[in-house]
């Protein structure tokens, strides 16, 4: 009978936190336990209540590695889709690899310039919609540009322009690009110019992680403290894994420059 009593006195707070233990999966009381609640009685449940102040003090330790939450995103829909946030991020890695692939190669081929975007007078366009792409031989590749003569100085220009370390000459409208020899100087800015795109791809990402912060601290008012923070971590923890894949892809890339 005390016992039963003094889990009676606690149930507001057990009540409260119900569903925070839904949402970082704590356990469910122990058979025997006479409070039937998500999180236990006073008595077994209360450590599992502390495990958020316990994981951050343990996390500043030295050596030790920070505790991870694991939010089922249908019980926060609806304050934040954390599928589409993790979307989000995952496409700013997907581009930063696209790019990587077309721009940052030792080997220019006529398709690395496929995708340079000209602006013209009537819009931008990728380079191939302009112009015909072919390599005339292992130092040159050509443009002809007769097709829209008009854009033969604006693709010029863009292909100057792109990054790719390339000095295009126009002749009419024929555009003669000459091909970088594979110098060990010609890698190394190659290498630059990944690390480079790496750290605009780092800006991109904080950039979807700060929206989606802002956008669960709308919901500070309505929901507890504790739900907010753990969504931060968790917004926090898919970025870092996602800052993580960038800085892989970047080493796998300089290697593969630098040899």
């Amino acid at each position: 009978m005390a016992v039963a009593l003094r889990c009676f006195r606690h149930l507001p707070s057990l009540l409260h936190r119900s569903r925070l233990a839904a949402l970082w999966g704590l356990p469910r009381a122990p058979p025997g336990c006479p409070a039937h609640f998500p999180s236990g009685c006073s008595h077994c449940g209360h450590q599992m209540l502390l495990s958020r102040q316990l994981a951050t003090k343990k996390a500043k330790g030295k050596g030790q590695t920070q505790a991870r939450v694991n939010i089922s995103a249908a019980l926060v829909e609806d304050i934040i889709n954390l599928e589409e946030t993790n979307e989000d991020m995952q496409a700013v890695v997907e581009a930063l690899k696209e790019d990587f692939s077309r721009n940052l190669s030792v080997r220019t081929s006529p398709g690395a310039l496929d995708h340079i975007i000209v602006v013209t007078k009537d819009g931008k366009f990728p380079l191939n919609q302009l112009g015909q792409i072919s390599q005339k031989s292992p130092q040159l590749l050509i443009v002809n540009m007769a097709s829209f003569p008009e854009s033969t100085a604006a693709a010029t220009k863009a292909i100057r322009e792109s990054g790719m370390n390339l000095n295009p000459e126009a002749d009419g409208t024929i555009i003669r690009v000459p091909i970088p020899k594979v110098t060990r100087e010609h890698r190394e800015s190659l290498a630059k110019l990944a690390k480079q795109s790496t750290n605009k791809s780092k800006e991109a990402l904080r950039k979807v992680r700060s929206k989606s912060v802002n956008q669960v601290k709308k919901f500070k008012n309505k929901v507890s403290e504790d739900t907010i923070w753990l969504l931060e971590k968790q917004i926090q923890q898919m970025a870092d894994s996602a800052a993580a894949e960038m800085d892989k892809l970047l080493a796998a890339k300089t290697k593969e420059l630098l040899g």
